[in-house]
């Protein structure tokens, strides 16, 4: 049986590793999937989680109180009957003085490969993708049959875990189709055409930041000039493509920093510049602080 880990770094500081019995919520077979109170999940998160990324999509749906949470470069808050998706590899943190309750579900991609459903079927919900929203308010209607369809699996998994993975994947899809239909776009103004490309880049940048690290680097992948790359993802998005890639490249130093024992100078070349001095300046324009500084500002927290 192969660990498929919370994180996906290469090493823990010991101050940030998960307690034993968190893990076993958050690893398992290539059909992962689990879903408890968010009370419950308290009682294992004990302090804030700074820059994190995980190997699994996860849902929060609160039924009191409010909960803020960092997603990439975005800071979003949710309320009552609101969910929150943190779609696998995004790159989040949040802080440990939130009071709520609520429901939180997490599950692996391969748990909706099956006799029931295609390998590709979480393409088809925009609010899992890297550019989509990740909040979701529904009506009061719709509020209804997403706390049922929680609630129901909530019912199956703390009585049977995995036993009933069938039902608990047509549930899933079921909660991911009524999400589905009350889903808002980030971008409601934007020509279609200027979001669709916008959206391209961000996905583009999301799977290429280490290596790829200029604007005419996307240009060229998407066979558009750096101009109208500039023009488009400004429009689209009210950021630069360059500050879309300085961002991307902050989030995967965070995640490095905050989870490894990584020397700042490794971090830098992991995260595919060379030169540590210009890395720190970038660091430094941006946080505010130097990476090391940073380090030692979570280290305390």
């Amino acid at each position: 049986m192969s660990d498929i880990k919370l994180y996906d770094t290469r090493a823990f500081t010991g101050k940030f590793m998960p307690s034993e019995e968190m893990k076993r919520h958050f690893q398992g077979t290539r059909d992962t999937f689990f879903i408890m109170p968010v009370e419950d999940m308290y009682r294992f998160v004990k302090r804030a989680v700074p820059a994190s990324r995980s190997t699994i999509t996860s849902c929060l749906y609160l039924t009191g109180g409010e909960a803020r949470m960092k997603i990439g470069s975005t800071s979003y808050t949710v309320r009552v009957d609101e969910m929150l998706f943190v779609p696998a590899g995004q790159v989040f943190s949040f802080r440990e003085d939130d009071i709520n309750q609520g429901y939180i579900c997490g599950f692996h991609a391969d748990f909706l490969i099956g006799k029931f459903f295609r390998n590709n079927v979480l393409h088809e919900f925009d609010f899992l993708r890297v550019w989509g929203n990740p909040t979701i308010q529904p009506n009061p209607e719709a509020a209804g049959f997403i706390r049922a369809l929680l609630d129901r699996m909530l019912v199956d998994y703390s009585q049977h875990g995995l036993q009933h993975s069938d039902l608990l994947q047509s549930y899933l899809i079921a909660l991911l189709t009524e999400v589905n239909q009350v889903y808002k776009p980030l971008s409601e103004t934007a020509p279609v055409s200027i979001v669709t490309l916008a959206n391209r880049f961000r996905e583009l940048l999301f799977s290429h930041v280490r290596t790829h690290q200029r604007v005419t680097d996307y240009a060229s992948l998407l066979n558009i000039s750096p101009n109208h790359l500039n023009k488009t993802v400004r429009r689209a998005t009210g950021k630069s493509p360059t500050q879309w890639i300085d961002e991307a490249i902050l989030l995967e130093a965070k995640v490095l920093l905050c989870q490894t024992a990584m020397p700042v100078a490794e971090v830098s070349s992991a995260v595919g510049l060379d030169d540590p001095s210009y890395f720190t300046r970038l660091f430094k324009k941006y946080e505010g602080q130097t990476p090391t500084a940073y380090r030692q500002m979570i280290e305390k927290s």
